[in-house]
């Protein structure tokens, strides 16, 4: 331990120096040479104990000295501090002279040129990455400190963009100012977008306005600047058959002031098909020629056919001329004279000779 070699040392240099003054004199060289062993001795000591003291309390060394540029680069950073603490202050403050401010503009100019300078000159290249189209100063370093959204002047950086006529968007204010809205909602449209009825549409706003289903491959049907399905559409909307009161959607017949399918266009009483294309209308439903006239009476009661010219009537029944004849003669009883017996007519001869006493 280097305590106990000092010790030790002292104590030899107290021995030397009680026999220095205990013994006689000596020769000058032997007393030269003891005064050398003293001055070596203290020498010693002094060495041992700023060794001992450099190891209970070691020296800093001194920071390296700066280099040019960085020197540069912290009167630069602190410069840019100063301007930024002044922009800071309010305007009522007291306005800088405009000349004071290009000295400023100037000032930080040159510094800057002097600090690409000195990277030049340790051999980092500061070639310029273009200009910025903020401020039109030439880029060195990081890209993107100036591209900020031209709406809301929020920095952009490397996050994702839209551009709109040559200016930088952030997605929210490009959304809200130029994205297509639905139609239902009215929010912008941030992905898919369905077109319909001249309007745009989130594809799972458009739906029909009566069941609320969104539409299929089958499509819509639109009735006053509403969207419907097809089933909706044609139980609403579309014409209802005259015979079966159903939505008619394909082939129809159209007769008296409405529309049928054409299976349910047949008589009312018979059900048969107009075959011949005519029919006959009675109380707004359709008849076969027979049906008609038997359900307004026109039959004539002795061929049973339809009476459509001169008819007679007699005996609460209607009938042809011609088939308005004597039950057992069958001469026609032209003149309207005739005698009635068990529901026949009887001409006059034939009624004596039949029923007389």
């Amino acid at each position: 331990p280097e305590e106990l070699e000092i010790k030790e040392l002292e104590r030899s240099t107290l021995q030397d120096s009680d026999e220095y003054s205990n013994s006689a004199p000596l020769p000058l060289d032997q007393s030269s040479r003891k005064e050398s062993n003293l001055d070596e001795t203290s020498k010693m000591l002094s060495n041992l104990e700023c060794r001992s003291l450099s190891v209970q309390e070691p020296k800093k060394s001194p920071p390296p000295a700066k280099t040019s540029a960085a020197a540069q680069l912290d009167e630069l950073m602190a410069h840019l501090s100063e301007m930024q603490a002044k922009v800071s202050v309010k305007a009522d403050a007291g306005k800088k002279p405009v000349s004071e401010n290009l000295d400023h503009k100037a000032s930080l100019d040159s510094m800057l040129g002097g600090l690409e300078q000195e990277l030049q000159n340790l051999g980092i290249p500061t070639v310029p990455k273009g200009h910025c189209a903020s401020c039109q100063k030439p880029i060195v370093g990081k890209v993107g400190g100036h591209f900020i959204c031209t709406h809301c002047k929020e920095e952009i950086g490397s996050s994702p963009f839209f551009e709109r006529s040559g200016l930088a968007y952030c997605p929210k204010d490009y959304h809200h100012l130029f994205s297509p809205r639905c139609a239902y909602c009215a929010a912008p449209i941030l992905d898919k977008v369905l077109t319909a009825m001249n309007q745009t549409w989130h594809p799972e706003h458009f739906f029909c306005s009566h069941c609320g289903e969104v539409f299929g491959t089958e499509g819509f049907h639109e009735k006053d600047k509403k969207p419907y399905c097809r089933k909706d559409f044609l139980a609403m909307f579309s014409p209802k058959c005259g015979g079966c009161n159903r939505p008619v959607l394909e082939n129809y017949l159209s007769a008296m002031n409405t529309v049928w399918h054409p299976e349910c266009f047949v008589c009312g009483d018979c059900f048969s098909s107009f075959s011949t294309g005519s029919f006959f209308e009675l109380e707004g439903r359709p008849f076969c020629e027979l049906h008609y006239h038997q359900r307004r009476g026109t039959l004539c009661h002795g061929c049973g056919q339809p009476i459509t010219g001169r008819c007679i009537s007699a005996m609460g029944h209607k009938f042809h001329p011609e088939h308005f004849v004597c039950a057992f003669c069958l001469t026609q009883l032209s003149k309207g004279v005739f005698r009635e017996q068990n529901d026949k007519t009887y001409c006059q001869p034939c009624f004596n000779k039949l029923f007389s006493l």
